[in-house]
């Protein structure tokens, strides 16, 4: 298969630069760390080395049980099933590049934030946080993320 790049800007044309691409690898990531899908999904797809983790939310993965305690508790959970599913894949936090938090309310944003940043070190992974109408079971919080396989070495 090939596939069309656009080289080095040339006048008003583009010079046309055809490379080979190399074959991707797409592999599933699950765990018993982390709660079975509610829903037509998997828990993380791994493809080459980038690892998409499917969006995580406060359950309890033992009896699929929302944890009691608030947005606190939730978040902390969430983040631990995050976690076993980064593990599972060979990962952890620090493999984070991205992430996107779902809230509730922006009433929870600076709780949200001193958890997240128990689990997340400096640098932390570029992000975005949305407050939204509803999230799944009555979720107060909920977070997916974009991982790196691989040693991270910060420069």
């Amino acid at each position: 298969m090939f596939v069309a790049l656009f080289g080095q800007h040339v006048g008003p044309t583009m010079r046309l630069v055809a490379t080979k691409m190399a074959s991707i690898t797409r592999q599933i990531i699950s765990t018993a760390k982390a709660p079975a899908a509610i829903g037509p999904y998997v828990q993380a797809t791994l493809v080459n080395n980038t690892l998409y983790l499917s969006g995580a939310i406060g359950l309890n993965p033992k009896n699929g049980n929302m944890v009691e305690g608030g947005v606190e508790a939730e978040t902390h959970q969430a983040l631990r099933n995050l976690g076993g599913v980064l593990e599972a894949a060979g990962c952890t936090y620090k493999n984070v590049v991205d992430t996107t938090v779902l809230l509730s309310t922006m009433d929870n944003f600076a709780k949200v934030n001193a958890i997240y940043a128990e689990y997340f070190k400096e640098p932390y992974p570029a992000r975005a946080c949305f407050a939204v109408a509803g999230l799944p079971k009555g979720a107060l919080f909920e977070i997916k993320a974009v991982a790196v396989v691989g040693e991270i070495q910060e420069s």
